[in-house]
């Protein structure tokens, strides 16, 4: 009897893909997947096996049409298992049978107290599901380029012994993550092209090469880089800014590996950092580009530059989202493709995209996970990685640099205290590793703003000091905080005033930034209130500030946003550091981060220096231990002799870079979005993403609070779930504050 992987449309089955030839087609995608990765033989194992139980005679009547359930996910995994050998051949099988177990459901925990994890479902299958399975996994093994004593050789290659910062057992972990991603990537692009044939149609995956792209790249980067120099004024913030990119493209040249790139806010990081990575990728045949940025607030921005620099969509690709993606085989567009498995030269992402990919056990998210192999990863503003994950974070990256041929670069104005001589819980080899020249000078040279402690200021004198500016800039670290003060600001009668947080939706956000800038150039009033949303990457440039005390890293990103241009002497383009005294109800980490500040500015005279900013990271990671910082989602992957535990979807679970939970509430432009909500032949994916510009995110029990008083609504529930929360009550959103929610509990039911 004929084994089949999936139906076709005819009933004599002459359209049907044949099992031997679904599980060959994988194999062998799977190792010119892996073969990168040098993990060719163990992905073509896993490849070969992955669907084995589909062997069993009960599966044909699940394509027949019948509704039964047939684990066909266990059977390769356990016959790997007893077919090993030694003790190598044992645990290269155990990597296999997570990958081939959760290649639908996700990667399982070795142990739990579910009866699904590796460990019961491999001693519950009955070996007697698949007859003469003795014969049929020979003949798999012999047909395979190698077996499971080669790809052993090729799982040692990847674990190092026990040191500083390196932990084997996270290591060999990884492997199997890389195995999984090569797989499930495989077995989805094979399923979709036999549907694709079965259809008549085409695949629209366009698979672009960095290389072959890669001369065009730099051609156009340096044409726009000559004309950028030509056209801006020789000041000496232009000045320095061409010295540091010239001196940083030099340095491509270097060894792969770990960098740091320290650039003054307003000192061209971005366009630097991306020159790097071209000319390293051309030294050293780097796949793709992968920029992270932790901020979506100017992802967007950051893509633009680059898709205006390039002039190719297929180039590019920007990938976040704030609305869960609904990412399945019959959502065909190219973008959709893209996202699923990073095929583009230059991906524009986000941290949460990009690691809680890397911690992931879902199928959907490990996809890319191969392509992040073999990239040079810029992390833009890395001091704002997470402190609580820092261990895990950093033990990945510096897998990937040892070993899948990724080179990371951490990029900002203030180089966090990553180096293994400041960070006693693994910190990386960082020591000269420095892309920018003499940091400390260039710091120096580019400094255009003074930093001074006012100490304690009420509100009302924070917006007398405001009215005497014609324009400045007042940071604060809550959103309450920021309307309460735009709120004394009109009662005042400010003019120029604006309020700018995340109430307010991208879109909106995007139209007041042009508006502030046009203020700005023309010389009317502007007097912005804003939360930290405007620090990182935000082109402002204010004569004076003022920022609500919090840590040094913000405080000095705050800076930049004060004569960004150099236009004023830096002692006369004031940045007033101050102590909020009414209670805001401050997080403790802020509240934390905020006494390390008051300590370290004692010490230094220079408060903008490197010097100043390395002394305050170290203070802040002194106060963690290891455990704060996340080591226990590292070491808690083990393997003994014969043994592994691997918690991969407690892991999974547990690896959230954002741990305040918040949830979006869709701000409605138009009475189509209703109707485009209720409309099934549209994707809630392409929603998402259409949508995206227009949402809020709020605290989950504020949404619950929300739609039970009426205010809000979840669009087609027995279509979309709670995946799309409406607003109703259009009162509560304006273009000037965003969304108001403060009030809720008072608002009642009903439009007020």
């Amino acid at each position: 009897m004929k084994a089949y992987a999936h139906s076709g449309n005819r009933s004599d089955r002459c359209d049907w893909q044949l099992l031997d030839d679904h599980l060959a087609n994988v194999a062998q995608l799977a190792a010119k997947t892996a073969k990168p990765l040098k993990l060719s033989t163990i992905s073509y194992i896993a490849g070969s096996f992955h669907d084995f139980g589909k062997y069993n005679p009960e599966f044909d009547k699940v394509l027949a049409g019948q509704q039964i359930r047939v684990d066909h996910s266990t059977a390769g995994g356990r016959h790997l298992i007893d077919y090993a050998k030694d003790i190598s051949q044992k645990l290269t099988a155990l990597i296999l049978a997570h990958s081939i177990l959760g290649h639908h459901a996700g990667l399982p925990n070795t142990y739990d107290d579910s009866n699904s994890n590796l460990e019961w479902r491999i001693k519950s299958h009955q070996e007697n599901q698949i007859p003469a399975f003795g014969k049929k996994i020979e003949k798999l093994m012999a047909n395979a380029p190698g077996d499971l004593l080669a790809a052993a050789h090729e799982v040692k290659s990847k674990i190092r012994p026990p040191a500083d910062g390196i932990f084997p057992g996270f290591e060999m972990s990884v492997v199997g993550r890389m195995v999984f991603s090569c797989l499930v990537d495989s077995d989805f692009r094979d399923t979709e092209l036999f549907y694709e044939k079965l259809n008549g149609s085409r695949p629209k995956r366009i698979q672009s090469d960095l290389h072959k792209n890669l001369k065009s790249l730099i051609e156009s980067f340096e044409e726009h880089m000559e004309k950028l120099i030509s056209s801006a004024k020789q000041s000496k913030i232009n000045l320095n800014r061409h010295k540091t990119l010239k001196h940083i493209r030099k340095n491509a040249c270097k060894e792969p590996g770990l960098f740091t790139l320290s650039v003054p806010t307003g000192g061209g990081k971005t366009l630097a950092s991306l020159g790097f990575a071209l000319d390293h990728a051309k030294h050293h045949g780097h796949r793709r580009i992968i920029y992270a940025i932790p901020y979506t607030s100017i992802i967007e921005q950051t893509a633009s530059i680059f898709r205006d620099l390039f002039g190719d969509d297929d180039v590019v690709l920007e990938h976040h989202s704030s609305i869960d993606e609904d990412l399945n085989l019959e959502t065909t567009n190219k973008l959709r493709l893209a996202m699923e498995d990073w095929s583009r030269p230059i991906i524009v992402t986000t941290n949460v995209q990009l690691f809680e990919s890397l911690f992931s056990s879902k199928p959907s998210k490990c996809r890319k996970i191969h392509n992040i192999a073999g990239s040079i990863i810029i992390l833009d503003e890395a001091q704002c990685l997470p402190r609580h994950l820092l261990i895990p974070i950093l033990s990945m990256l510096e897998i990937l640099t040892a070993h899948y041929g990724c080179s990371v670069v951490f990029c900002t104005a203030t180089q966090p205290a990553f180096d293994s001589r400041q960070l006693n819980f693994g910190g990386l080899k960082l020591e000269g590793r420095e892309l920018a020249p003499e940091p400390e000078k260039s710091a120096k040279n580019m400094q255009r703003a003074t930093i001074r402690n006012v100490g304690c200021m009420e509100d009302k004198d924070l917006i007398l000091d405001l009215t005497k500016q014609k324009q400045g800039v007042v940071i604060v670290n809550t959103r309450k905080h920021a309307l309460d003060l735009y709120e004394l600001g009109k009662e005042n009668d400010l003019q120029g005033l604006i309020h700018l947080s995340t109430r307010q939706h991208a879109h909106d956000r995007r139209i007041i930034l042009n508006g502030i800038r046009d203020r700005l150039k023309s010389g009317k009033p502007c007097r912005l209130i804003a939360t930290s949303l405007i620090e990182a990457g935000v082109d402002l440039d204010f004569p004076v500030g003022w920022r609500a005390e919090t840590g040094l890293d913000s405080i000095m990103q705050a800076a930049g946003r004060v004569n960004r241009e150099g236009k004023s002497p830096p002692e006369k383009s004031i940045l007033k550091v101050f102590r909020c005294t009414e209670d805001q109800n401050l997080p403790s980490e802020i509240e934390s981060y905020s006494k390390a500040t008051r300590r370290v500015l004692r010490k230094h005279d220079n408060r903008v220096s490197p010097e100043a900013v390395r002394d305050w990271f170290e203070e802040v990671y002194w106060q963690l231990n290891a455990q704060s910082m996340g080591q226990d989602l590292v070491e808690n992957f083990k393997f003994g002799n014969d043994s592994v535990d691997f918690p991969y979807r407690l892991i999974s679970s547990e690896f959230e870079l954002i741990q305040n939970y918040l949830v979006p509430i869709i701000i409605s432009q138009n009475t189509q979005t209703s109707e485009l909500l209720s409309d099934p032949k549209i994707k809630s994916f392409e929603l998402g993403r259409q949508l995206q510009p227009y949402i809020v995110q709020v605290p989950k029990r504020i949404r619950d609070v929300m739609v039970a008083n009426g205010h809000a609504t979840f669009a087609s529930p027995n279509l979309r779930g709670t995946q799309f929360c409406l607003l109703i009550n259009s009162s509560l959103y304006t273009f000037e504050t965003g969304l108001l929610w403060d009030e809720l509990e008072y608002i009642g039911s009903g439009i007020i």
